[in-house]
C-alpha cells in the first residue's frame, strides 16, 4: 500500500527507505504535505552527507506552517483506502555495547487517527 506506484528500483531488499519516500519516481507524489514532512525528516539526516545533499534537492522549499510541533509531523499520504495520516517513530538501541546494534535504527509508520487504523487493519485482512 506504502510503496503502491514506486518505481521498481526504489523498493525492495537494500534499496534506501528515505530515497523511496522523497524521491519524484518514489512516493512522493503521494504526500500531501511532501515540503512539510521531507524537511521533518531531512533535519533527522544531515550527518549523511552526500544522502542529505541528494534528498534535499528533491522536496520543495516548506510554505507556512499550519502549526505542527515541529518533533512529530504526521505523514499525509494518499492511498487506493483514502488519506492516510501516519506518525513516524524511531527507536535506537542507544546502550547497545554491540557496534552493529548501537547503529541499528529502527522505523515504525503508526496511525495517526481512527481512520487511517481502520484503513491499515482493513489492508491487511486482504
Amino acid at each position: 500500500m506504502i510503496t503502491d506506484g514506486a518505481a521498481p528500483e526504489l523498493v525492495g531488499p537494500g534499496r534506501n527507505v528515505y530515497r523511496l519516500a522523497l524521491h519524484p519516481a518514489g512516493i512522493a507524489p503521494r504526500i500531501h504535505n511532501l515540503a512539510e514532512w521531507g524537511r521533518h525528516i531531512l533535519n533527522r539526516l544531515e550527518h549523511l552527507g552526500e544522502l542529505h545533499e541528494e534528498l534535499s534537492a528533491y522536496v520543495p522549499d516548506p510554505g507556512p506552517s499550519d502549526g505542527q510541533l515541529g518533533f512529530a509531523v504526521p505523514l499525509r499520504l494518499a492511498s487506493p483506502s483514502g488519506r492516510l495520516h501516519l506518525i513516524t517513530t524511531v527507536t535506537t538501541f542507544a546502550t547497545a555495547t554491540d557496534i552493529t546494534l548501537a547503529d541499528l535504527k529502527l522505523e515504525a509508520f503508526l496511525p495517526a487517527d481512527a481512520a487511517t487504523a481502520e484503513a491499515l487493519r482493513a489492508r491487511a485482512r486482504v
